[in-house]
Order: C-alpha cells, then sequence, then structure tokens
C-alpha cells in the first residue's frame, strides 16, 4: 500500500531548508535514511517503514509502507503514533513490498536515530540482506555535540529546528517525519566533522535512551 506522502517530495529546495550547506567529503556516500514503526512486540514487528535518500548530501523523495503486521498492534504502540490494527488491516503484507522495501535500502550507507533497534527489524524482516555500513544519528549527535540535555530524536529536532516548514500532515513518531528530520539532522552533525573519517570516529559507549514503540 503507499503511504499518501510517498510521491511528494520533500527536499531542502522543495521546503525551504535553511540547514548547513557546507560539504566535505561524506558526501561520496550514499545514505539511505530510515525510521521504522513498530507493533509494540517483543521483539517488534514492523508497521510502517520509511526511507529517504541522501544523495551528495542532498535530501532527496522520501518513501514509505504501511504493512500488516504478524501479531496485532498493541494499545501502548498506538498511543505513541497512532496507528491501529484497524488501520492496516486492509495493507499488504510485509513480504509483498520486499522488492521495493530492498531497492530503495540499496545505499553505501544506512542511517536511522538509535540504529540498532531499526535495523534488528530490517534484518529480522530481510534475513538475506546484507546491511551496508552503519550510522547511528544518537551516537553521533553524542560524539559531535557533546553537552546537550538530551539526545533523543525530539529534542534533536528541537534543537536544530529540524522540523522547519514539514508539511503539517507529518507528524512526530510516525516513519516519514522521523525519517525526514534524522535525514535533516545527518546533514547538520556531517558539517561538524571535518571529514568522513572523523565522522566515522568511534563513539564513546553509553545506554540507549530511545525505544521502538
Amino acid at each position: 500500500m503507499r503511504h499518501p506522502h510517498r510521491e511528494r517530495r520533500h527536499d531542502r529546495a522543495d521546503i525551504g531548508w535553511k540547514g548547513e550547506k557546507r560539504m566535505t567529503d561524506w558526501t561520496s556516500l550514499s545514505f539511505v535514511v530510515v525510521d521504522v514503526e513498530g507493533n509494540g512486540g517483543q521483539p517488534p514487528d514492523l508497521v510502517e517503514l520509511a526511507a529517504v535518500p541522501v544523495i551528495g548530501g542532498v535530501i532527496g523523495k522520501p518513501l514509505s509502507w504501511l504493512v500488516k503486521p504478524d501479531a496485532p498492534i498493541t494499545h501502548f504502540a498506538t498511543r505513541i503514533h497512532g496507528l491501529t490494527n484497524e488501520a492496516v488491516a486492509d495493507c499488504p503484507s510485509f513480504e509483498a513490498v520486499t522488492r521495493n522495501v530492498l531497492a530503495a535500502l540499496n545505499a553505501d550507507a544506512l542511517v536511522a536515530h538509535n540504529a540498532h533497534v531499526d535495523l534488528g527489524v530490517l534484518t529480522r524482516k530481510l534475513p538475506d540482506w546484507t546491511p551496508p555500513e552503519v550510522f547511528d544519528t544518537l551516537k553521533l549527535a553524542r560524539r559531535l555535540v557533546p553537552g546537550l540535555d538530551s539526545y533523543r530524536l525530539e529534542s534533536l529536532t528541537k534543537a536544530f529546528s529540524l522540523s522547519e516548514e514539514l508539511p503539517n500532515d507529518l507528524t512526530p513518531h510516525r516513519a516519514t517525519y522521523d525519517a525526514l528530520v534524522t535525514a535533516r539532522l545527518l546533514t547538520q552533525l556531517a558539517t561538524k566533522a571535518p571529514n568522513l573519517k572523523e565522522l566515522r570516529g568511534q563513539p564513546p559507549r553509553e545506554a540507549d535512551e530511545d525505544a521502538l514503540f
């Protein structure tokens, strides 16, 4: 099932994004920024996925999929992202969209906020997929912008005005919104590293503070 935002372009030129545009060699890589919204199970199953390409340092058009999970969405998860079992009752299974998802994930590097959660869901749903290099914006932010009170995506979105000029029908905790602000966060953080080697530097070991619902 195509999400209504799939065909809409949300790149900087179209939405007035005023983020820094200084380019370094990080732009030599192609990135795909992903966000997964889950069903609240343990381990979580995928309900919604968004993928946003970043090519040459430019944020591209997001793709997103709503799917019917193998297990029902919990009430707690619905309170977070607003997706209900009724809303996805007629959606395809993940298997039905696998080919399109794999095409969207074809990049030099994958990016997510608290990436091990999204990566865990994707590798369970795509057992034959080999993930590319992974950049975790949660860990990057802790390393490149030390001293903030919180590194949750919501807090970083406010700190860097990452939701500026996004359409009103995009909301936090939905996959397209979260993937777009994470893509913007990546471009902001990349300007704070002098080169790709520094961007790839190992962050300090800290407990992850976000969770996938």
